[in-house]
């Protein structure tokens, strides 16, 4: 049997080879169209394996420490817990050349040698979000490869950066004292979406500060969700010295548990498998677009129509939809659509 082929993959995947592991990740990453059908091959036949591993979400403000902080959280749970662990560490991709540095395995350099450790950096290749386009995929066969934690380490906040927040158990949102106010040191869009903040480099003659802090942004918090209850913790944490690690993963573990007691836990992940496939949706349309030679040639020459001033860009993309699915699209080029025609 080819190593490589999807079946393959998969029977070294659920043995736990992380040769098997990081090629499935590979395989299901790339951009190539004739990977595409390989990679649906090897997620279905992983479909058995469930999800079993519980992701935890770690985001925070440029500087917070995250790297350092993963990768102390992670010693624990493998040496103080007996956990297996899977990291999917998010880099940013370059807008110009498109390349990442893809240094997280790098700075957590101990976790990554391991045995019940799996660090993966992935490029996020220009997608938004935070995440890389095929994260959820990637946490699946950590999954399926026997790891029960999937740390999923963004890019960083900003505006965009929430949609790891869609895909975990867990969301947890790193902070820094002294970086801004408690609605622009971290938005307010991500701290409405945090199960728990930590405040890091709580150590030294940091310690007070930060502390201090971390009081400041309890503060906030209750003003934001007065409803909630209990309200999402906020602690102050150090990666460098270890303190307040282990009361941030009994928060967690408190959480998870009760989110399972009440429903609320399968709920939140059917509703992930929903938006999964409603994302899958667009992703395919988006390839349909790319991989037919009518429709290249038809956006083609809508994109110098919208160049030219000659048609709104409303319009044309309607007019490129309508190209695969006639009549599918309200406004469309058919009967009674926008009536936009190809300018010779």
């Amino acid at each position: 049997m080819n190593p490589r082929s999807p079946e393959a993959l998969a029977s070294g995947i659920r043995r736990g080879e992380r040769l098997a592991l990081a090629r499935g990740i590979t395989l299901v990453e790339s951009e190539r169209p004739q990977d595409w059908p390989l990679a649906e091959a090897l997620l279905t036949a992983l479909l058995e394996a469930g999800e079993r591993a519980h992701r935890i979400g770690i985001s925070g403000v440029p500087g917070a420490g995250k790297s350092s902080l993963v990768e102390t959280l992670g010693l624990h749970l493998v040496e103080g817990c007996g956990r297996r662990v899977a990291v999917l560490a998010i880099d940013p991709s370059s807008t110009v050349s498109g390349g990442s540095l893809l240094g997280d395995k790098s700075r957590m350099h101990l976790l990554a040698q391991h045995p019940s450790a799996y660090v993966r950096p992935s490029p996020n290749a220009a997608h938004l979000g935070g995440v890389a386009r095929r994260t959820r995929e990637a946490a699946r066969l950590c999954s399926a490869a026997g790891y029960d934690l999937v740390l999923i380490e963004t890019v960083g906040v900003g505006q965009a950066e929430i949609e790891v927040a869609g895909m975990v158990d867990f969301f947890l949102v790193l902070a820094l004292a002294g970086a801004g106010d408690e609605l622009q040191g971290i938005k307010r869009g991500i701290l409405e979406l945090a199960d728990a903040v930590a405040v890091n480099k709580a150590d030294g003659p940091n310690r007070a500060p930060a502390e201090a802090y971390a009081a400041m942004l309890a503060g906030a918090l209750h003003t934001l969700r007065p409803l909630e209850d209990p309200p999402p913790k906020v602690l102050a944490v150090s990666a460098h010295s270890g303190h307040g690690i282990a009361e941030l993963w009994t928060e967690v573990e408190a959480r998870l548990a009760s989110r399972r007691a009440s429903g609320e836990f399968e709920a939140r992940r059917r509703l992930q498998r929903r938006a999964w496939f409603q994302a899958e949706v667009g992703l395919a349309l988006e390839r349909a677009l790319r991989s037919s030679p009518r429709a290249l040639e038809l956006r083609a020459a809508l994109e110098q129509q919208v160049e030219a001033g000659q048609a709104s860009a409303g319009a044309a993309a309607r007019r490129l939809l309508e190209s695969l699915l006639p009549g599918a699209v309200p406004g469309g080029g058919g009967p009674g659509g926008s009536g936009l025609e190809l300018v010779p």
